[in-house]
């Protein structure tokens, strides 16, 4: 089997040769390629190669065109700071719905039109034609959640929960528009999956989530689906009070943060549901040595059972050493689903 066969058998509920692996990659990449990551979330050339490296090198089963979380918003024309080798970041003190009647001259922005979105579509074709069929291609949208941060500065957002929710819901409805507008761009371009980011919903409890989160999440995910492609739900930070929710969003695949014990996932969402994850990035995968970061992959997999695919909490650190990623590959590589240490 190749990536793209093993990864599609997971979440098609057949046995795969070996465990599939699926670990977040961004500045990681970058460093591997000797590349800064301004270079890397500006110009999908760089992006695509460093995916390209990293994936060969380490054997991971796909490829992504996940770099940062500003590329919606800065196509909305939302103020976003840009670093010579750190992540862009929105600048919330300057946030573009800081006044709410704005939403509503607001108008989804087209993939193609040349801005930062156009760049991760490139990247996706890109990465489809050195790819091939051998890698799964991964896209990423925001999800309505953290789009809604991103445009309205996350502690506002969360007092609009209570304060208007109307406009909470007005705001995730646009939302949802514009991501599957763009979530369209890169299918069409080769996306076989597309990742959707919603780390904002891990900061609201599962009232809120089940009644404003979850149902736009849950829309974004069949909209995906129709287009033919698979969706992968990556929450990052304290789920444990929302794993039901996320459990019914319909996602192939659901990541936990290591905030989150992988049974308590399990146990939530029930035996057919595929879990990635969930070794803490920085405090085991990265300061751990090789034989404790194999030992936490396997609890992970004893915990989640065959339902499962290989990969951190969140991205890889980046200057985690080879050696630990490795050993975490490794382990993916030498088991089976239903063959535990």
């Amino acid at each position: 089997m190749n990536g793209r066969e093993r990864i599609g058998a997971m979440i098609e509920g057949r046995e795969p040769d070996h465990l599939p692996l699926m670990p977040i990659t961004m500045m990681f990449a970058a460093r591997h390629a000797g590349v800064r990551y301004h270079d890397y979330v500006t110009d999908f050339r760089v992006l695509a190669d460093a995916q390209m490296r990293t994936a060969e090198t380490y054997g991971f089963d796909y490829v992504s065109a996940i770099s940062d979380p500003a590329r919606e918003a800065a196509d909305l024309g939302a103020a976003v700071q840009f670093f010579d080798d750190q992540p862009p970041a929105i600048d919330e003190s300057r946030a573009l719905l800081a006044g709410k009647t704005r939403l509503a001259s607001l108008a989804v922005p087209d993939p193609l039109a040349g801005g930062r979105m156009l760049d991760r579509v490139l990247g996706i074709a890109l990465l489809k034609r050195r790819a091939g069929t051998d890698l799964l291609v991964e896209g990423w949208v925001e999800g309505p959640c953290a789009m809604g941060a991103d445009l309205r500065g996350i502690n506002t957002l969360m007092t609009d929960f209570l304060d208007d929710p109307g406009f909470v819901r007005d705001l995730f409805a646009f939302n949802v528009a514009m991501e599957l507008a763009f979530a369209r761009a890169q299918v069409e371009a080769g996306a076989d999956l597309i990742g959707i980011g919603d780390a904002a919903a891990s900061l609201v409890g599962p009232h809120l989530y089940n009644e404003f989160v979850q149902p736009y999440e849950r829309e974004l995910t069949r909209a995906i689906q129709a287009m033919g492609a698979r969706v992968r739900l990556h929450i990052c930070g304290r789920t444990r009070r929302i794993l039901d929710g996320m459990g019914r969003v319909g996602a192939e695949i659901v990541d936990l943060d290591y905030f989150s014990p992988m049974d308590e996932g399990r146990a939530a969402m029930g035996p057919d549901q595929v879990l990635l994850g969930n070794i803490e990035p920085a405090g085991v995968l990265r300061k751990h040595k090789p034989e404790a970061v194999r030992d936490a992959v396997a609890a992970c997999h004893r915990a989640a059972g065959p339902k499962f695919i290989v990969g951190a909490g969140c991205e890889v650190v980046r200057d985690t050493p080879a050696e630990n990623l490795r050993a975490m590959c490794g382990y993916a590589r030498e088991h089976r689903p239903c063959q535990f240490d």
